[in-house]
């Protein structure tokens, strides 16, 4: 399953973070990284951007980085 597939107040641990270049980076450096767990908070009326809760905090992205992000569903 992939971060933007995700439904409000699903939980799911992060797998891999897929692509290259710069986006994969700025993935990376937000926190999406192997073990993550993910919560979806909320999603925008036109379905983007998306906001999730991970490691204590809240963090908005666009469906272009939630699309390379696969994840393993229910937080362990």
């Amino acid at each position: 399953m992939k971060l933007e597939d995700m439904k409000c107040g699903d939980t799911a641990t992060v797998v891999r973070v897929t692509g290259s270049g710069q986006l994969r980076k700025r993935v990376l450096d937000l926190g999406l990284t192997r073990g993550a767990k993910v919560k979806l908070v909320r999603v925008a009326p036109l379905g983007d951007p998306i906001e999730i809760e991970l490691r204590g905090y809240r963090l908005t992205v666009r469906k272009a980085e939630a699309s390379i992000v696969e994840l393993e569903e229910g937080a362990r």
